[in-house]
C-alpha cells in the first residue's frame, strides 16, 4: 500500500497513561496508522529533561508510557517507535538549526513565557531552545505532517520558518511540514474544572483497575447545580456526561440525558453506569497492555528495532545536511 504521507510526533515519559493522553493524542496516533500514513513516534525524553530535575524515573516512565501505546494499537511492524536520545543526530541537527534562528524569536513564543510562569526557579537554555530541537525532531526525518490540535499549530509554524531559514541559506534540504489538523477533545479531569493532569491527580489510567476504575468514577464532579437528587439535572454542563457520549452505547446515552433532565436518575447513578461503561471500554486495553508486560523485554526490543530503522533515516539527512552547510 503507498503510504500517504510521513507522519511525525512524540510525548514526554509521563509513565501510565490516561484517558486525556488516549483521547487527546494517542487515538489519533494510532487512526493515523492505520489510514496508510508512514508513522514515527518518539518518546521525546530529551524535552523532558528541560522541566525535570529527577530523572531517576525516565526509564520505567518510557517503559510503562510504550506499553500503553502499544496496548493501544501501535504496531512496530507498521509504525516506527523510538527514544530521541538514543538517535543522537537530533542533537546535531538541534545545533546547526539554532544558527538560523533568531534569539528574540524564540523569546516572544508564547510557550516559552508559559514555561518561564511555570518554572520561575529553573529557566534554562534547554528551555528557550525547546522549540529548536522539536524542529529538529520534525525535519530530521523528513516528516510532512505533525497531528496538532488548532492550539499547537504556531509550533508548526514555527518549525516551518526554521525550514525556510536553513534551505534559503544552504539550499533545499529540509522539508517544510504542515500541521495537520487532528480532533483532540478536552478532556476534563475528575474535578470538572481542570484538564486531566497526573500532576493534578485528577485522571483515571488508562490501565487502571476495575475497582480503581469505579472509586476515581465516583469521586468525579458533576452539574455543581444538582445539589439534591429530585433537582433536574443539565447533561451539557456535565463532565460525566461528555465521557458517557464517548464509552457509553448510543441509545444508552438517549436514555441518560432523558432521565438526568427529568431527575428520574440521580447523579450518583450516572457515575456508576459511566464506571461499568469505562470498564468495559478500556479491558481490551488492559488484557493487551498485560500480555506485552508478561515479557519485560518486548518493550525495549520494540525501541531497540525503531531505533535502528530511525537512525537510518536520520543519518541520510545529516550527510546531505552537512554536506549543504559545508561540514567536513
Amino acid at each position: 500500500m503507498t503510504s500517504k504521507g510521513r507522519i511525525f510526533s512524540g510525548m514526554r515519559p509521563t509513565g501510565r497513561l490516561h484517558l486525556g493522553n488516549y483521547l487527546g493524542a494517542l487515538q489519533n496516533w494510532v487512526a493515523l496508522q492505520n489510514e496508510g500514513y508512514e508513522c514515527i513516534y518518539c518518546v521525546v525524553d530529551l524535552h523532558a529533561l528541560t522541566t525535570e530535575t529527577d530523572t531517576s524515573h525516565l526509564r520505567a516512565n518510557t517503559y510503562e508510557m510504550v506499553l500503553d501505546w502499544l496496548a493501544a494499537g501501535l504496531d512496530p511492524q507498521k509504525t516506527i517507535l523510538f527514544v530521541q536520545s538514543q538517535v543522537p543526530e537530533v542533537n546535531e541537527l538541534h545545533v546547526i538549526l539554532s544558527m538560523v534562528t533568531p534569539f528574540g524569536r524564540l523569546e516572544d513564543l508564547p510557550t516559552f513565557k508559559e514555561k518561564v510562569r511555570q518554572n520561575p526557579e529553573n529557566v534554562n537554555y534547554g528551555l528557550l531552545g525547546y522549540p529548536v530541537l522539536q524542529a529538529a525532531d520534525i525535519t530530521l526525518y523528513l516528516a510532512q505532517y505533525v497531528p496538532v490540535g488548532e492550539d499547537q499549530v504556531p509550533h508548526i509554524e514555527f518549525t516551518r520558518e526554521v525550514v525556510r531559514r536553513f534551505n534559503n541559506r544552504w539550499g533545499e534540504v529540509l522539508v517544510e511540514p504542515e500541521a495537520k489538523l487532528t480532533e483532540t477533545p478536552r478532556v476534563m479531569g475528575l474535578d470538572s474544572v481542570n484538564k486531566m493532569s497526573k500532576s493534578l491527580d485528577n485522571h483515571i489510567e488508562l490501565a487502571a483497575t476495575p475497582e480503581e476504575i469505579r472509586r476515581r468514577v465516583m469521586t468525579m464532579v458533576t452539574d455543581p447545580q444538582r445539589t439534591h437528587r429530585h433537582i433536574p439535572g443539565r447533561p451539557e454542563v456535565c463532565n460525566v456526561y461528555h465521557l458517557h457520549q464517548i464509552y457509553t452505547p448510543a441509545d444508552q446515552v438517549i436514555r441518560i440525558e432523558h432521565d438526568c433532565k427529568t431527575a428520574a436518575i440521580g447523579c450518583v447513578d450516572c457515575k456508576k453506569i459511566f464506571a461499568a461503561s469505562l470498564i468495559t471500554g478500556l479491558a481490551e486495553h488492559r488484557e493487551r497492555r498485560a500480555r506485552f508486560a508478561a515479557d519485560p523485554d518486548y518493550v525495549w526490543d520494540v525501541l531497540a528495532e525503531g531505533r535502528k530503522r530511525a537512525s537510518v533515516i536520520a543519518q541520510d539527512v545529516m550527510l546531505r545536511v552537512r554536506d549543504a552547510v559545508g561540514l567536513p
